[in-house]
């Protein structure tokens, strides 16, 4: 796959113009990422369920999109290097999308065109990477003192529902707001949110 416009579920970013990485520069990121003790857990994990992660399950491409990566059932996980720059952004694609590779492997019924199903795996990625870290935040200019990791991952969730032609925006709502409690503390494979 070459180019990575609509996967299953997809990270977004704030690209604030910046000029991404060449595709090789990309895979030499993704291969740095395999060293960071939460890609090694969750790639594990996925192992331990049955779910065999192979050497190109995570590849670098060029993206037509504003989105950092994504998961796609069946191809597995792309990063966009023309969107990302530095290591710490290609690790948090890279463990994002892992959580939804984990989902699609333990869920065997994951349906990502229902809009509770997908909901339940972003509210989990968010959660569970770090994306909606305080210092993340801060630095997409989103300022807010109590609340804001809740507060993000929905309005993460949502952002990323948009790109679901199975989901309209009070469908998309409708679902994350059902699914929110059991998904944000639904905290599998880690015994609790890293």
């Amino acid at each position: 796959m070459e180019d990575a416009a609509a996967p299953n579920s997809g990270s977004d970013l704030n690209l604030g113009g910046k000029r991404g990485k060449s595709i090789e520069e990309c895979e030499d990121m993704i291969q740095r990422s395999f060293r960071n003790p939460i890609v090694k857990f969750l790639m594990e994990q996925m192992e331990k369920s049955g779910c065999r992660v192979g050497d190109n399950f995570v590849k670098a491409v060029v993206c037509t999109g504003p989105v950092a990566g994504g998961f796609t059932k069946g191809r597995g996980i792309t990063v966009c290097s023309n969107y990302l720059t530095i290591q710490d952004e290609v690790n948090q694609v890279v463990i994002h999308e892992l959580i939804h590779a984990y989902d699609e492997c333990r869920a065997k019924n994951l349906d990502w065109t229902n809009c509770a199903h997908h909901a339940c795996s972003e509210i989990r990625a968010g959660h569970l990477s770090g994306d909606c870290h305080f210092k993340r935040e801060l630095l997409r200019g989103f300022i807010k003192l109590r609340g804001h990791e809740q507060e993000c991952i929905k309005r993460r969730v949502l952002k990323s529902l948009r790109g679901n032609p199975y989901c309209s925006e009070v469908a998309a709502k409708d679902a994350m707001e059902a699914v929110w409690d059991t998904c944000y503390n639904d905290t599998k494979p880690f015994d609790r949110a890293p």
